[in-house]
C-alpha cells in the first residue's frame, strides 16, 4: 500500500493549478501534503493541500477530502482558515487555502517547554485564555452551522505571527448534519484529545469539540498531559471504557499555580458524559471570561 512517505513530493513543485503554481513543500501528514503556492492573478501566496490519487484509491477518501473543502467553504469566520478553491489534477485532489504565516499551537507549546527559565515553560494564563476563547468562538460558529470538527488539537490550530490570532484548520474528519458518509461505527480523531463518545464511535455533537478544547486547556495551563504510555488502540479503549482514569493526575498537581476555579472549568469541559459538560462554546467561553476578570488578568479579545 502506498503512503505519503513513498511519494516523491518534489515532483509537484512547479505544477500549475489554475492560476496557482506550487513553489515549496510546507509539510506533510499521513495521507497528504501542504505546499506554498503563488497565485499570479492576485499576486499572493496561498497554501495548497493535496491528496495524491495514489493514496485516494477509495471513493470514501476522495469524498471526505471534497467534503472538507465544501464544509469549510460555507464557514466564514476570522478564526477559521478559509478555503478559496478546490478541484483535481491528473495526479492529485487539491484545496487552495489562506496561507497562515506563523506556527501551530503544538510548536508553541513544545517551544515553551524547552525555555531555559523554568517559570516560563508553561504558557501564561493571560496568553492561553485568549487563544482558547477565540477557538471557542470559531467552533461555536461552526456548530451553529451544523459542523463538528472532531479533531481539535494543538497541531490543528495555526497562530498568525503578526496578530497572534489562532485559526482552526483541518476539517478533514468534520462531521456535518448532512454528510452522506457519516457512520456511528467509525472511530475518527486523535485518541489523546477525543471525547469518550467519539472513542466509542457513538453519535456526537458540538460537545465532543468542547471536550477536546478542555484537553488543550489542561495541556496549556499544566504544561503537559498526564497520561499513561500505551498503544493507541489501548488509549482509545481506555477513553471509551474508563475515561475517568485516562489522565493520571489533576492539573493542579502538575502545576500548583492552577487554582480550584480554573481546575473546575477544565474538569467541567472534560466531563465523561456530554450532558455534564458546558452546553455550548459560549457557556465555556463565558466561564473563562468570568475567571480572568475576577483575577484582574488582561481583558479577553
Amino acid at each position: 500500500m502506498s503512503t505519503i512517505a513513498s511519494i516523491d513530493l518534489s515532483q509537484y513543485i512547479g505544477a500549475n493549478i489554475g492560476t496557482v503554481t506550487l513553489v515549496k513543500l510546507l509539510g506533510q501528514g499521513s495521507m497528504g501534503a501542504v505546499f506554498i503556492g503563488y497565485q499570479a492573478t492576485l499576486k499572493r501566496q496561498v497554501a495548497v493541500k493535496i491528496l495524491p490519487k495514489l493514496l485516494a484509491s477509495s471513493t470514501r477518501a476522495q469524498q471526505m477530502f471534497r467534503d472538507e473543502a465544501e464544509t469549510v467553504g460555507i464557514l466564514t469566520h476570522p478564526n477559521i482558515v478559509p478555503v478559496f478553491d478546490m478541484g483535481e489534477s491528473s495526479d492529485f485532489f487539491f484545496q487552495v487555502m489562506q496561507l497562515v504565516v506563523g506556527q501551530d499551537l503544538r510548536t508553541i507549546i513544545v517551544r515553551a517547554r524547552k525555555h531555559p527559565v523554568p517559570t516560563k515553560r508553561i504558557l501564561p494564563v493571560s496568553e492561553t485564555v485568549p487563544y482558547i476563547c477565540q477557538i471557542l468562538d470559531a467552533l461555536g460558529y461552526a456548530h451553529e452551522e451544523g459542523v463538528f470538527h472532531q479533531d481539535i488539537k494543538p497541531a490543528n490550530i495555526l497562530v498568525d505571527d503578526r496578530f497572534k490570532r489562532p485559526l482552526v484548520a483541518d476539517f478533514g474528519i468534520a462531521r456535518t448534519l448532512w454528510a452522506e458518509y457519516r457512520s456511528t461505527q467509525m472511530v475518527v480523531g486523535t485518541p489523546m484529545y477525543m471525547s469518550p463518545e467519539q472513542a466509542a464511535g457513538a453519535e456526537v455533537d458540538g460537545r465532543t469539540d468542547i471536550y477536546s478544547v478542555g484537553v488543550m486547556l489542561m495541556e496549556m495551563t499544566a504544561g503537559l498531559l498526564p497520561i499513561q504510555k500505551e498503544p493507541l488502540a489501548d488509549m482509545i479503549k481506555r477513553k471509551r471504557n474508563e475515561p475517568d482514569t485516562f489522565f493520571t493526575a489533576r492539573p493542579s498537581e502538575i502545576n500548583p499555580s492552577i487554582d480550584s476555579e480554573l481546575e473546575a472549568i477544565i474538569f467541567k469541559a472534560l466531563a465523561r458524559h456530554p450532558e455534564n459538560r458546558f452546553a455550548n462554546c459560549l457557556e465555556f467561553k463565558t466561564a473563562l471570561d468570568v475567571y480572568v476578570r475576577r483575577r484582574g488578568l488582561s481583558q479577553l479579545v
